[in-house]
């Protein structure tokens, strides 16, 4: 592909970005930012719009988020909103599989489009990974995505692999698969939030973390933590 339609197409992502960035915070009252009983409203209308019709929603809600992960690159917000939304077990598993295919989306345009780019920032960094990854690739990203990407910026996450060349199956399923501890923790999170906002009568800091949903998520992430860095001292350091 010439360098010319490399920047066309850069430009036109750029662009789809930057509408989308638009369309989605324009719709934010940041004059009532600091009014809990806004906040109440949001979660009562979101209860009714989902409780209306759960599956058209679920298909929103995937083609939203896999496009935020595929555009921007993160995906804690969603985690969150998918739990705030659907709860922990129902939001854990659709932000599994929009997630895993706003990456694999993600990952698959480094390849084609910025491939050079990539390379050229990144292969020196990680090149003693290369190696590893080569012997058995499903393996070492499955222990890669379950170690929380090595404290990695999510975005650049879904990139990396393309100096590993990861076949697209390996990098979806391992992906799906190592995502399951920290999404479940994110949705609970989430899920957490919500009950306290429909419950409480104002916002409180500390009683949002005492809650029960909240603070039990938030040791588990911390073992959960401790148990990545057993995974990074065993797989990826030297």
């Amino acid at each position: 592909m010439s360098k010319n339609i490399k920047i066309i197409l850069g430009s036109i992502y750029l662009i789809i970005l930057i509408v989308f960035l638009y369309f989605l915070f324009s719709k934010f009252d940041i004059s009532r930012i600091n009014d809990f009983s806004y906040y109440k409203n949001i979660q009562m209308n979101i209860d009714n719009i989902v409780g209306k019709n759960l599956y058209f929603n679920l298909i929103v809600f995937f083609i939203f988020s896999a496009f935020w992960v595929m555009l921007l690159g993160f995906g804690s917000p969603i985690l969150i909103l998918s739990g705030i939304i659907f709860g922990k077990w129902i939001g854990t598993f659709i932000s599994l599989i929009s997630i895993s295919v706003g990456s694999l989306c993600l990952y698959i345009i480094g390849s084609y489009f910025f491939s050079n780019l990539i390379n050229k920032i990144l292969k020196n960094k990680f090149t003693k990974f290369i190696e590893r990854f080569q012997k058995n690739e499903f393996y070492y990203f499955l222990a890669f995505r379950t170690a929380g990407g090595l404290g990695i910026p999510f975005g650049l996450q879904n990139l990396l692999p393309v100096i590993f060349k990861i076949k697209n199956h390996n990098y979806f399923f391992a992906s799906f698969i190592g995502f399951i501890p920290h999404f479940f923790i994110w949705n609970s999170i989430g899920a957490g939030i919500n009950k306290f906002i429909k419950e409480a009568d104002e916002f409180s800091m500390l009683n949002l973390i005492m809650s029960e949903e909240i603070y039990i998520p938030l040791l588990v992430f911390v073992i959960l933590f401790l148990f990545s860095l057993l995974i990074k001292k065993k797989f990826f350091n030297d």
